[in-house]
């Protein structure tokens, strides 16, 4: 079993799908083989998203292996995982969430230099089917001007 040093699992999705208005650094509650199996980058965050249960944020649909030398003491892979984050700024959140489109989204799932596990959430707004067209025509162009850049 390798654990690695530095843990990043992407949200890669996110930023093609949704306007990022604001980004929060947040906390999880997790169990001990959750965080066994996160160091060992056992993880997906692609479809999860957060929601609001009785005033408190969960993130929901985030996938985590289970561990595998954890026996019956396993936890489930895909569990609603508390995210702890400062009063003021939950309250911030579910008031701009109630707006319509606006939903919070994963961006990215990582551990600290001192071994805490965070995850990188965003408020985000849907794209409509033409700025994702748009996105795409601006990373070809950039990729054809840095193939002419490249060869002069």
């Amino acid at each position: 079993m390798k654990i690695e040093k530095t843990v990043n699992i992407l949200n890669r999705r996110a930023r093609f799908e949704y306007e990022i208005l604001e980004e929060y650094e947040a906390g999880m509650v997790l169990t001990g083989t959750e965080i066994k199996s996160l160091r060992s980058s056992k993880a997906s965050i692609t479809e999860s998203f957060c929601q609001f249960i009785d005033g408190e944020l969960y993130i929901i649909n985030m996938m985590i292996d289970e561990y595998k030398l954890g026996t019956f003491y396993n936890h489930k892979t895909k569990r609603e995982r508390k995210l702890l984050l400062h009063k003021k700024e939950l309250q911030k959140l579910e008031k701009k969430l109630k707006d319509a489109g606006n939903t919070i989204i994963p961006l990215k799932l990582y551990i600290t230099d001192r071994g805490k596990a965070k995850v990188l959430i965003a408020l985000g707004r849907g794209k409509k089917l033409f700025d994702k067209r748009e996105a795409i025509k601006d990373r070809e162009n950039k990729r054809n001007l840095d193939r002419i850049l490249k060869k002069s």
